[in-house]
């Protein structure tokens, strides 16, 4: 979801802040209240059971959406810097994107803020074939290590994980992007690479398919940081924030929705996505997907306790702000500490989290199945 925003070159980044305000978020331009179109950019350049199913579909289809008069729509991205280019040319007003990533372009001066959390779980980890002599980061020095591309989180994971073992990520490893589940699991399993840097729902989805693998356990520096969260571009938020405020109050009581019946979302999901599907028949895709779902809500919903007992969707500390820019840090994304008032408005989430969270369980408990 994220790559090295020091190697886009001045000219780019110059256009992307002067692009700040313009583009389809000035539809958003709208007193509060009213009618307003947003285009959402999907970090990813693969629809799957991750949030595009959990914070997009369920609120589309649900009418959590239209209940806030928006109308939100969605383009493909390739990870989290190409939908942070996105907001910030304009061509998208939202995204969820990688914290990493924000802190890189922000310290950029590309003008993005993120707005909320989404992913708060550490969703990221190394697997290996099972027969693999590979334990740990000591072990990686002359490996080639599989990411998702070299715009996505997997890489700067994939360097700060070798980084922590003491190796230099730029000369003792190589990133090679292999995609995800089927493109992903052959790089692996025909020796191209010697480890896989996924996060675990796109695990899921390879485990679904029946292949084994043996996982490595992260240094504990990685617990307490942050992957994925609301980004929007920073020149437009002070006019847009109540049209924002009300995307992510539907985004957070979708995502509510979903924790309390993912194979509802999941079905949900392949109305709005049928491609997901890749012609194969709901009903025999959906175990699996639901497997998925779940293994994705897991990362983006608290580690402990009960959809009834979950809130303050979206809320991020300023301790995790800390972990998150030292792990930025040790990836290479950013050289120097960014202010957080410059990356993150947090003021928006009281109104995002002013929902009826009994009527959206209610509603997934009872949801119909088909």
């Amino acid at each position: 979801m994220k790559q090295k925003w020091g190697v886009l070159p001045a000219v780019l980044v110059a256009a992307l802040a002067l692009a700040g305000c313009g583009g389809s978020g000035d539809d958003a331009a709208a007193k509060e209240g009213e009618p307003a179109k947003l285009t959402f950019a999907i970090a990813s350049a693969v629809i799957g059971p991750k949030e595009e199913v959990a914070v997009y579909a369920v609120a589309k289809e649900l009418g959590y959406f239209a209940e806030e008069k928006l109308t939100v729509e969605t383009i493909n991205t390739d990870g989290s810097v190409a939908a942070l280019q996105a907001v910030a040319s304009g061509s998208a007003d939202l995204t969820a994107a990688d914290s990493g990533s924000i802190l890189g372009a922000v310290e950029k001066n590309v003008p993005v803020k993120a707005i909320g959390g989404l992913v708060q779980n550490w969703p990221w980890v190394m697997a290996v074939k099972p027969d693999s002599t590979l334990t740990g980061g000591a072990d990686l020095k002359g490996k080639k290590i599989g990411v998702i591309s070299l715009a996505s989180g997997s890489a700067p994971y994939a360097r700060a994980f070798v980084a922590a073992a003491g190796l230099d990520p730029a000369k003792d490893v190589e990133l090679l992007p292999v995609g995800v589940g089927a493109p992903a699991a052959a790089a692996l399993n025909d020796g191209k690479v010697d480890m896989l840097a996924l996060y675990t729902q796109a695990y899921a989805v390879i485990e679904n398919s029946g292949i084994t693998l043996k996982y490595l356990d992260n240094p504990d520096a990685f617990d307490g940081i942050r992957s994925l969260s609301f980004a929007v571009g920073a020149r437009k938020l002070d006019d847009n924030k109540d049209v924002y405020t009300r995307f992510m109050r539907a985004a957070y009581k979708a995502m509510l929705f979903s924790a309390k019946n993912p194979e509802a979302a999941m079905r949900i999901g392949y109305q709005v996505f049928p491609q997901i599907l890749a012609g194969k028949q709901a009903a025999d895709q959906l175990p699996a997907d639901t497997r998925s779902l779940t293994a994705w809500l897991k990362t983006a919903t608290p580690a402990s306790g009960t959809p009834e007992q979950f809130g303050d969707w979206g809320a991020i500390s300023d301790q995790e702000w800390t972990k998150t820019q030292a792990y930025t840090k040790e990836a290479g994304q950013i050289t120097g500490d960014v202010q957080l008032g410059d990356v993150w408005e947090p003021g928006l989430l009281a109104g995002a989290n002013d929902f009826d969270k009994a009527a959206v369980l209610d509603r997934a408990a009872n949801y119909p199945a088909k």
